[in-house]
C-alpha cells in the first residue's frame, strides 16, 4: 500500500489523516504497514486523499522529483531553457515576471512611440519578447520543469 507515501506527500501526521477520514489511529497504523484493509476504510481513506481505491492499493508509487523531470525532457528543451535563463534550473516566478515586465515595459514604449517612431520599434519588441516568454511558461508546464515547484509543496 502507498498509503504513507501519500500522507507525507500531503504532509499530514497519522492523527490528522485518522481525524479527517474519520478511522481510527491504529487503523491507519495497521494499514500503512501492509495489513488488509476493508474497502469502507479504503473509501474513506480514497476520499479525504483525494485519490481513486485503486491508487490505494498499489504497492508503490512513483513520485517524481523536480530534478528527474528536468532530466527526463528532451534535450532541445534543456538547452532552450538552458539558454533563455542562463541557469539549468528554471523558475516559474522569474518566467512570470519576465513576462509582465516586457508587457508592461512594451504598452509603455508602444505608447510612447506616438511621439518617437524608435520608441514604438522597442515596443514592439517588447511585447514580442513577452509572448517568447508566454512560449517558455506553456513549454515549462508542458514538462513540469519548474524548479521552484518544489519548495511551495
Amino acid at each position: 500500500m502507498i498509503l504513507k507515501q501519500l500522507r507525507m506527500s500531503r504532509h499530514l501526521t497519522q492523527e490528522q489523516l485518522a481525524e479527517m477520514s474519520g478511522l481510527n489511529v491504529r487503523t491507519i497504523q495497521r494499514i500503512e504497514s501492509g495489513h488488509n484493509a476493508s474497502f469502507e476504510s479504503l473509501k474513506c481513506l480514497a476520499s479525504v486523499l483525494e485519490v481513486n481505491v485503486e491508487t490505494l492499493q498499489q504497492t508503490r508509487l512513483d513520485m517524481k522529483t523536480q530534478k528527474d523531470l528536468w532530466q527526463g525532457a528532451p534535450l532541445w528543451v534543456k538547452w532552450w531553457f538552458g539558454l533563455n535563463y542562463m541557469n539549468l534550473t528554471p523558475s516559474k516566478r522569474a518566467t512570470l515576471r519576465a513576462i509582465f515586465t516586457c508587457h508592461i515595459s512594451g504598452y509603455l514604449f508602444c505608447l510612447l512611440g506616438l511621439v518617437s517612431q524608435p520608441a514604438l520599434a522597442g515596443g514592439v519588441i517588447m511585447l514580442g519578447v513577452g509572448y517568447f516568454f508566454n512560449f517558455c511558461l506553456w513549454l515549462g508546464n508542458k514538462y513540469s520543469i519548474w524548479f521552484d515547484a518544489e519548495a511551495s509543496q
